[in-house]
């Protein structure tokens, strides 16, 4: 099946996601209903922000080109403009936005000050550096640790107050999801495919049967993961 936008319903009823103790979107939600201009900072298909009903004038930006064409199909006739991010720097004016959104996308903590006008708040989720080692252990490939990305709470929460950012709220959850066939295993090692660079169903076809027979052995391949939720203001 093809792989497009940020759409993880194919694994429904075939992944069980141990629940983080807090709900983005509700977090998210509650920023929404308080904002005149909404920023959406790597929106994927641009599902969770649309969900969220932003106020028209807001703006969602995304690197994957593929995704920009999913994005604006659902966000544009709602008048949320989408604009293709090429940079890691965000494709905005200055003190454009009173709320930046940011749920699991590139966190360029410069950027996010830059884009928020005084008193403008920003809510990031982001996902631990060190994330679903153990999809590396069963296929041999070497997790790619990107140094943008933070390893732990103390490090983004310094990294935001580094740039001026008052941080007002910062939690960490640990949690275990536990895919229940391989074809979930797949779509996300493919969906998600920086995790385990060079994956290949055919080419790790005996790592994908080992991991299918655990499956079948145990009920299901268990990932573990720590989360961030932080919210700032300027």
């Amino acid at each position: 099946m093809p792989i497009e936008g940020w759409d993880f319903s194919f694994h429904r009823g075939r992944v069980e996601d141990q629940p983080l103790p807090w709900i983005y979107q509700d977090v998210a939600g509650n920023l929404v209903a308080q904002a005149s201009r909404v920023l959406d900072v790597d929106t994927g298909g641009g599902e969770i922000f649309g969900s969220l009903r932003p106020p028209a004038g807001s703006v969602a930006v995304e690197p994957y080109r593929p995704n920009v064409a999913v994005a604006s199909g659902r966000l544009e006739p709602h008048g949320i403009r989408v604009i293709e991010r090429e940079t890691p720097r965000l494709p905005v004016d200055d003190g454009a936005f009173d709320l930046v959104l940011n749920r699991h996308g590139y966190l360029n903590p410069a950027e996010m000050h830059r884009a928020l006008e005084a008193g403008g708040r920003l809510l990031t989720q982001q996902v631990c550096a060190i994330n679903d080692v153990e999809f590396n252990q069963a296929l041999g490939i070497p997790p790619d640790v990107d140094p943008t990305i933070p390893s732990t709470l103390g490090q983004l929460v310094d990294d935001l107050q580094h740039v001026g950012l008052v941080v007002d709220d910062a939690r960490e959850a640990a949690i275990t999801t536990r895919y229940l066939d391989i074809g979930a295993v797949i779509y996300q090692l493919r969906i998600v495919s920086w995790h385990a660079p060079g994956f290949d169903p055919d080419r790790h076809r005996s790592e994908l049967r080992q991991m299918h027979d655990q499956i079948v052995d145990t009920g299901g391949f268990e990932v573990r993961s720590r989360r961030f939720l932080v919210q700032a203001s300027k």
